[in-house]
């Protein structure tokens, strides 16, 4: 079969070159000029819209978040409550700042309140807010955001560490009647926000930065080269105008003699714009001004390798992998495929941290009825007892034929007592069957061990552990469960 297998790959391969051959030499007239335009209409019209609604919606999970975490803290009954209950016994509060950051990764939580100027941290009372003092001014800028502004973010130095810079998102708290009584909020430090974007622009190979209203640059990658703001970066200064003056929009334009697409989005819950950039590389253009030409003919070589592919190649493996994997006669797996099984299940378990358990069956007697009734009548009982376990089995289950008479079955997700519970129940049902045929009336029991994984513990050491368990089963009378604790 080897050869034959070899032979039919030759032909593949050949058929494939000629194929290949073919389309190479048809499509090798098609026009530069029309396939870098079609490459530049699909890249500005789909391509780069697509990651930059990708980017977006990844945005709207990794950094809105402490939108939401300062939403639910200015709305927080108990930290209200405190406030108007004159901010006695501060331990309190600051009790709770520490909770709400050690629950939600932030570096910092905070609350300023309005009659004391109080700066709680979750560290204490940092200061005094001060109207004369230039670094207090985020909070009277803050006191004094429109009602339909709750909130802004802004990138500032932390009261608790001026050497650090963070992300805040500063939240406006009002009482039961409406009134103003502080503010509250979160951040996050800068370092962990431009490690999401460096994340994004390798994940996508586009440059990736966010500017405010004004058109300033307030969040970028380390390997961003360009100025501060818009207006300060050739090419996009004649740009700027037009980006910010819309909330999204599709420009390209030149830097350094190549054409750079740019995709912009106004994110409003942090009032600034996210921009994406694909540069248009030469070594690019070729490859893909080949493949667009090339499409439709690809597509048509592909679907005949495929048809043909699957006729001979296809149709042998997978009757490779049937006799390779499975046991003939009852349809489970054989014993050859069982590590790999048990590796899987293992690594699953190690990351979800759950059990893992074995049941190991042996048909009682089973030499008997191939001595009484022939080995036909004793394969008719592999097979019955196989359709009665694979119809107990969960979708991560697997069963496997271990010896003549002996089945194992491997449990991911399950520990002794319910593995023991599981045996129970197909030892029951093992019993209550009987197989009649030509007036032969055959009753079928299992004795049956269990095992669950310990620590450090290999796939041999828990199937033999299993084993003595299934063999103090068989001394102690048959059609029974015994666990191996």
């Amino acid at each position: 079969m080897g050869n034959h297998v070899w032979n039919d790959k030759k032909k593949f391969i050949w058929l494939l070159s000629i194929l290949l051959l073919v389309a190479f030499l048809v499509t090798s007239g098609i026009s530069y000029k029309v396939a870098h335009d079609s490459l530049s209409q699909q890249i500005e019209g789909n391509t780069l819209p697509l990651t930059s609604d990708n980017i977006y919606s990844e945005i709207q999970q990794d950094l809105l978040r402490p939108i939401f975490i300062s939403s639910l803290m200015a709305q927080d009954t108990f930290v209200r409550d405190w406030t108007l209950n004159r901010e006695q016994d501060p331990d309190k509060l600051i009790r709770y700042l520490k909770e709400i950051q050690g629950k939600y990764g932030t570096i910092t939580s905070f609350f300023v309140s309005e009659h004391s100027r109080n700066y709680y941290h979750s560290t204490g009372i940092l200061k005094k807010i001060q109207d004369v003092e230039v670094n207090d001014a985020w909070y009277f800028r803050v006191r004094s955001l429109p009602p339909t502004e709750p909130f802004e973010v802004n990138i500032d130095a932390d009261t608790a560490d001026r050497s650090k810079t963070t992300v805040f998102v500063n939240y406006k708290v009002f009482d039961f009647d409406g009134n103003f009584i502080g503010v509250t909020g979160v951040g996050l430090a800068v370092e962990k926000v431009k490690a999401l974007i460096e994340l994004y622009q390798e994940r996508y190979n586009r440059r990736v930065f966010f500017t405010d209203r004004q058109g300033n640059i307030t969040l970028r990658g380390d390997e961003y080269q360009g100025a501060d703001s818009l207006q300060n970066t050739p090419g996009l200064d004649q740009l700027a105008t037009r980006i910010l003056t819309s909330p999204s929009a599709a420009f390209s334009y030149q830097r350094n003699g190549k054409t750079v697409y740019l995709n912009s989005r106004l994110v409003p819950e942090f009032k600034w714009y996210l921009i994406v950039e694909q540069e248009d590389a030469p070594q690019e253009q070729a490859l893909l001004n080949t493949f667009w030409g090339n499409l439709a003919l690809s597509l048509v070589v592909t679907i005949g390798i495929l048809l043909i592919s699957n006729m001979t190649l296809g149709r042998y493996q997978r009757k490779l992998e049937i006799m390779a994997t499975t046991d003939k006669l009852t349809g489970a797996a054989n014993r050859q495929v069982f590590e790999e099984f048990f590796g899987q299940a293992l690594a699953k378990g190690k990351l979800a941290n759950t059990p893992l358990a074995v049941v190991l069956l042996d048909i009682d007697h089973f030499k008997k009825v191939n001595d009484n009734y022939g080995h036909s009548m004793g394969d008719l009982v592999l097979k019955t007892v196989s359709h009665l376990l694979r119809g107990q089995l969960r979708a991560e289950d697997v069963l496997c034929r271990w010896g003549g008479e002996e089945f194992l079955i491997l449990l991911p997700e399950m520990d002794l007592s319910h593995a023991a519970e599981f045996a129970e129940q197909l030892r029951s049902l093992i019993s209550q069957r009987e197989i009649k045929v030509n007036g032969i009336h055959i009753s079928i029991t299992a004795s049956i061990g269990v095992a669950e994984l310990q620590r450090q513990e290999s796939a041999e050491d828990l199937v033999r552990r299993a084993d003595l368990a299934l063999y103090q089963a068989k001394t102690a009378g048959r059609n029974q469960v015994v666990l191996n604790q």
